[in-house]
């Protein structure tokens, strides 16, 4: 449990056992550290000498560790009070930090293995607000005790749940056969090609990497280039499904979507780091139905939140700090949608008004300048220097104006817009198609852009500001007409005084 201040009534402070943890921490992070070192040291000071100051500095890192963070943790304090959270740290810089309870959005905690083992967790308190550290709170770290007490509080407005004939408790969990749609994620090839560049940096700092290159090499003497490479790019690819389904493994595992007393949707998930998310019901302003190609291939797709009130840093987008229910059949994830919304049909569904076919033209020339523009640089090249970018610039065209134009064709038929009830629904995308059901009362404002192009093709993009999620969402290439009858419909009065309507 969190100690009191005792310095004055209701402070509190972190629990004690930060320091413990802290050390760990240093230690194996030392520990990782030691190996190139003591390699590295082992040619000069002989291997005994050189494990001797490794240790000695290792001891010593982790005992600064250790008093810096018992310093911090003696200087810091918070206190939850009737209208505020306060924070207060630091030695010489002393922070005074304090958040307004009716400005708090989400309280979320964390705790990879080695918090977990002791009993704590990370708590952070966000207003949502795009205002860097000053809109977020970190207790780090509490017990899970008093991080559950701290979450339930903050959130608790007191408010009855919405009405309505949806289930309350549980709404998803883990289904293991997900797990399929983790390797056609565009993570498996680069966590293959992270894998390939790992083997030579560890092989670096060894000194060994010329041997592992001749090994490489020899295994592959007698086989044709072509083969070879291709041999050393399925090698890749099958380290890049490994990492996949471990990373997977443990983002997903043990999942659960809730719906809590009070209008609070809660999402649980991790295998060694266990985080938890709450987003309230009346933040909640529509999700999105995020299917990338390969999954989208399979029937699958992914749900997020579009909401007010999420943390917008980096680390919280890298960590899926939207997502509601992660890769999964497409039927289950329309169910899924329609449950969050509290809706009989959902509509991330609905049938959608389809783009004229002047959308598919600038697809489709955008799709072949991309392509054709490094081909056509190989060719003037080719021309000027060596007759051998001719051909290359052949297999080039030859491999991508195909894909390219496939591309261009899936994201024609994805475009889309419609209403439905009391959400409009964009769709746009190939390589990651979007469907955003976002409510209608939720919009702030019209964009409304033509470019010189759109205007001759009879087109125009209409994008829906709000104050949730990306923040915009836009019907991409509609008819000009259809596209502001469509935005005048969705928000009646919002955009009528500067149409002109024949």
């Amino acid at each position: 449990m969190s100690t009191a201040a005792g310095d004055a009534p209701g402070w509190r402070r972190l629990h004690p056992r930060t320091v413990l943890v802290t050390a760990l921490v240093t230690a194996g992070v030392a520990a990782g550290g030691a190996v190139p070192v003591v390699v590295g040291l082992s040619g000069r000071l002989g291997y005994a000498r050189a494990i001797g100051w490794v240790l000695a500095g290792a001891v010593l890192l982790t005992g600064c560790a250790a008093v810096g963070d018992h310093v911090r943790w003696r200087r810091t304090r918070y206190r939850v009070g009737a209208e505020r959270v306060d924070l207060h740290t630091g030695l010489l810089l002393v922070k005074r930090r304090s958040l307004a309870r009716d400005r708090i959005r989400s309280v979320d905690l964390t705790a990879h293995l080695l918090l977990r083992l002791l009993g704590l967790v990370t708590v952070r308190i966000g207003t949502g607000e795009q205002t860097g550290g000053d809109s977020t709170l970190e207790l780090d770290p509490v017990s899970r005790a008093e991080g559950e007490r701290l979450r339930r509080e903050l959130l608790d407005r007191g408010a009855a749940a919405t009405p309505g004939r949806h289930r309350e408790g549980e709404l998803a969990t883990l289904d293991p056969r997900w797990i399929r749609y983790a390797p056609v994620s565009f993570v498996t090839p680069a966590l293959g090609a992270a894998a390939a560049g790992g083997v030579m940096q560890i092989s670096e700092w060894a000194g060994a990497q010329g041997e592992v290159i001749d090994w490489v090499a020899d295994r592959f003497r007698e086989t044709p280039l072509v083969w070879a490479i291709a041999a050393l790019v399925l090698a890749a690819l099958v380290s890049g499904v490994v990492g996949a389904l471990g990373l997977w493994i443990e983002m997903w595992w043990n999942y659960r979507l809730e719906r809590e007393p009070g209008g609070t949707l809660r999402v649980r998930r991790g295998l060694l780091t266990s985080r938890s998310l709450s987003v309230e019901e009346r933040r909640l302003r529509g999700v999105d139905l995020v299917e990338p190609l390969g999954v989208r291939l399979l029937g699958a797709a992914r749900v997020d939140a579009i909401t007010t009130g999420l943390a917008t840093d980096e680390e919280s987008q890298g960590a899926e700090h939207h997502t509601l229910l992660p890769v999964a059949p497409r039927p289950l994830a329309d169910s899924i949608a329609a449950e969050v919304l509290r809706e009989t049909v959902t509509p991330t569904g609905a049938p959608l008004t389809a783009h004229p076919p002047a959308a598919r033209g600038r697809r489709l020339r955008r799709a072949l300048v991309v392509t054709l523009a490094p081909v056509l640089v190989q060719v003037v090249l080719g021309i000027l220097f060596t007759p051998v970018l001719l051909w290359t610039a052949l297999v080039c065209a030859a491999l991508s104006v195909p894909v390219a134009v496939l591309l261009a064709l899936d994201a024609y038929r994805s475009l889309g817009h419609t209403l439905s009830g009391r959400y409009l629904v964009t769709r746009s995308g190939s390589v990651r198609r979007s469907t955003a059901a976002l409510q209608r009362a939720g919009v702030i404002g019209w964009t409304v852009r033509q470019s010189f192009f759109q205007r001759r093709a009879g087109l125009l993009s209409v994008t829906a500001t709000t104050a949730a999620g990306g923040g915009a969402y836009t019907a991409h290439d509609t008819d000009a007409s259809e596209g502001l009858a469509f935005a005048a419909e969705a928000v009646p009065g919002l955009l009528e005084p500067f149409l002109e309507r024949g």
